[in-house]
């Protein structure tokens, strides 16, 4: 019988991903201080890829050692734009402060998932996808930003793709699962070669 998976994101997209795969699972989210452990990293001058990384091994580490026997799922993503990081933004200012440093620009994602079981790592990978912003106009940035707050308040870069944040970009090369948090076919990939998925 396939082991129970636990998410240990309170991402509504990664639960969904989980769900149109008719993949059952339990979300647990983490409770870590992002902030607090980013800036220590950054402090010792961690690359984004293993930010990203480190923040998705805690939160499984964190669950899976409260629920021994589970395949436990953390997840992170980060943004890296010219050598900085960019974060969630604050309020809808910074929002659109954000969308004016990345557009006319490339920045890349990095998506990072780990799993754990009874404390330990079994598997983690990270996905890296590369996006073109287009020169969009200050009006079109804040009225979009207007619009989209309620949803896009919580996205690191201030969109989504599978929303009206596409019209933003002319370009992006990588998995679009990636974009959206997860590497997904991969962490499908490993769960079929377990057994823990028909195929």
């Amino acid at each position: 019988m396939p082991q129970k998976i636990i998410l240990a994101s309170g991402s509504e997209i990664r639960a969904q991903l989980l769900r149109q795969a008719a993949i059952p699972h339990e979300v647990i989210p983490a409770r870590i201080d992002e902030e607090m452990i980013t800036a220590a990293l950054r402090a010792e001058d961690a690359k984004p890829r293993d930010i990203a990384d480190t923040l998705a091994e805690m939160k499984a580490r964190k669950v899976s050692e409260k629920h021994p026997g589970a395949l436990v799922l953390g997840c992170d993503q980060v943004l890296e734009h010219r050598g900085e990081m960019l974060h969630k933004p604050a309020n809808r200012e910074e929002a659109i402060a954000q969308l004016h440093q990345l557009r006319g620009d490339r920045h890349s994602l990095l998506s990072a998932a780990v799993l754990y079981e009874d404390g330990e790592p079994l598997w983690r990978h990270v996905g890296q996808v590369r996006l073109r912003m287009r020169e969009a106009s200050d009006a079109y940035i804040a009225d979009y930003v207007e619009r989209n707050w309620e949803s896009i308040r919580h996205a690191v870069g201030c969109y989504k793709l599978e929303e009206e944040g596409v019209r933003l970009f002319s370009q992006i090369e990588g998995d679009y699962f990636h974009v959206l948090g997860m590497p997904f076919l991969e962490l499908l990939n490993y769960l079929t070669l377990r057994g823990d998925l028909e195929t």
